[in-house]
């Protein structure tokens, strides 16, 4: 299962690349495979390849493990996602998640939380100052949206009533009237939107990808990483938008 998250996370990259190039009326990537669909894989055949270089005044242990901290988290937080209701086939009870958490959106906000000490401890340990700075604004603004994004799912666990996710989704299968669906999304849409805002810039995407800023940092948190860990760091941050 987690290696299918990484499967699809590669697959998203794709697809954010056709979509940056139809908005900019060109073509994007269609050579690899047919149109262009093989291209991730290439990617990744690539990053395999490339030369692993350290910087020399890196920390060398924690520059080594900070991808893997900011890796283990996104990986982790689908363990607690459910993608459905639980269901009955030939006398099996089925259920469509790995763990069954009673306090499933605490485990949730608590595991997205631990994403910013690798991403701290990476910029720290490449003795860069441009990483650095771009490791202080990352971890600045993910711990402040934090809070917003905390305010916003209080709303929805009160109107679920429990804090497991299956709870929430359980809830939603409900009507209003017979004919209106008891998405959260109508029951307060404000907390929705405080939500998809947060979840933006938590995944550093635009236009919060100020860890990131090229004119000003150059690469952000990751500049001196290559090879693997570099799309270990990229790859993070997509496993994050999925969950």
């Amino acid at each position: 299962m987690l290696l299918a998250m990484l499967a699809i996370a590669g697959l998203y990259t794709f697809y954010e690349r056709k979509v940056a190039a139809w908005m900019q009326n060109r073509y994007g990537p269609n050579r690899v495979g047919p149109k262009g669909y093989f291209q991730f894989m290439a990617d990744g055949i690539k990053f395999f390849m490339k030369e692993d270089v350290v910087p020399a005044y890196a920390n060398k242990p924690i520059f080594l493990l900070a991808p893997v901290m900011i890796m283990v988290p996104a990986l982790l937080l689908f363990t607690a996602v459910p993608l459905g209701m639980p269901f009955t086939w030939n006398g099996y009870d089925i259920n469509l998640k790995i763990t069954n958490f009673d306090i499933g959106i605490l485990f949730v906000l608590a595991v997205a939380g631990m994403g910013v000490y690798g991403i701290v401890l990476g910029a720290w340990a490449s003795n860069s100052k441009y990483p650095l700075f771009g490791g202080l604004r990352a971890s600045a603004q993910m711990v402040s949206y934090e809070l917003a994004m905390g305010l916003s799912v209080v709303a929805v666990v009160l109107i679920a009533g429990g804090l497991s996710l299956t709870t929430i989704i359980g809830q939603q299968t409900e009507y209003w009237f017979g004919f209106i669906p008891k998405w959260n999304i109508l029951a307060n849409p404000l907390a929705f939107l405080i939500f998809l805002i947060a979840t933006y810039a938590e995944t550093n995407r635009l236009p919060f990808d100020f860890a990131e800023a090229e004119q000003e940092l150059v690469g952000g948190y990751h500049t001196e990483y290559s090879s693997m860990k570099f799309a270990v760091f990229m790859l993070s941050e997509y496993v994050n938008m999925i969950t």
